[in-house]
């Protein structure tokens, strides 16, 4: 029986020294409320954005491969690739920008 309350006693020792949900410490540069809120939509916003690009780089990736394929005149395949180089770059740029935030 006493080894019993030695570990019980023990287990309450550590656990008040334990912090709990209320003593929780915020960083004060940390954003709370409306502008946390916001942040999250922004970086959704751009990630979404990002994700857009990237799928029509890809659609004009397969347009150029498909004209190369068939015997296209070579500028509407150059066309084509610098379309979706540029859509990539777009992408690469919103994801980054999401990040930052």
């Amino acid at each position: 029986m006493p080894a019993i309350r030695g570990c019980v006693a023990a287990m309450c020792a550590k656990m008040t020294s334990m912090s709990t949900a209320g003593q929780r410490i915020t960083r004060a540069e940390e954003p709370r409320g409306f502008r946390r809120l916001w942040r999250v939509v922004r970086q959704l916003f751009h990630e979404m954005i990002a994700a857009s690009f990237a799928i029509l780089a890809l659609a004009w990736l397969m347009s150029a491969l498909r004209a190369w394929t068939r015997d296209v005149a070579p500028w509407l395949i150059a066309v084509s690739v610098v379309v979706a180089g540029i859509f990539i770059a777009y992408a690469v740029s919103a994801f980054r920008r999401s990040r930052q935030l």
